[in-house]
């Protein structure tokens, strides 16, 4: 797995004073997407044990709120080895800490309608996520009134409610 960037402090992407790493690669190429160049899936760094570290060092501070995950695409398959590594171990160290992932597939559709089965990372990983921003941006329903979202079919969803009821709850 790539990186392109990752914000020691954030308060755009999730609730509160964020951790935000940004990993490369993605096959959605959504139209007016804000970062473009992380489509590639060998854009920036490579994500190492030291990058993980480094991650976790930033969130050992209380007024970080918690992990916030984007892209690129973090829950494609081939990004979801690393993805797991991070979010477990965060989830080991911080308990009280929430984790936020963005992804342009579709939680219903996509994730749990066929990822979930053909990639065994995939129920790990949403064991350990708290909110999944799900839905490709569209941008003719970009609103830049909206909190925590690029456009209006994007979804905000509490996971763990979502998966014990088996159906999502909105995180709004």
């Amino acid at each position: 797995m790539y990186f392109a960037t990752i914000k020691p402090t954030d308060v755009a992407n999730g609730s509160g004073v964020r951790v935000s790493l940004f990993v490369s690669g993605c096959t959605h190429y959504c139209k007016g997407c804000f970062n473009a160049e992380a489509w590639d899936f060998h854009y920036g760094e490579a994500y190492t044990e030291e990058t993980q570290e480094r991650i976790l060092g930033y969130l050992d501070h209380s007024y970080i709120a918690g992990l916030s995950l984007l892209g690129g695409e973090p829950m494609h398959p081939d990004n979801q080895k690393g993805i797991l590594q991070l979010v477990e171990e965060v989830r080991r160290r911080f308990p009280d800490k929430t984790i936020w992932c963005y992804t342009g597939y579709d939680f219903e559709t996509d994730i749990l309608g066929g990822m979930a089965e053909r990639v065994p990372e995939t129920r790990r990983i949403l064991a350990c996520l708290d909110v999944l921003v799900d839905g490709k941006f569209v941008e003719e329903k970009k609103d830049l009134k909206l909190r925590f979202k690029g456009s209006s079919n994007q979804r905000i969803i509490k996971v763990p409610e979502s998966l014990k009821a088996g159906s999502v709850i909105s995180w709004e």
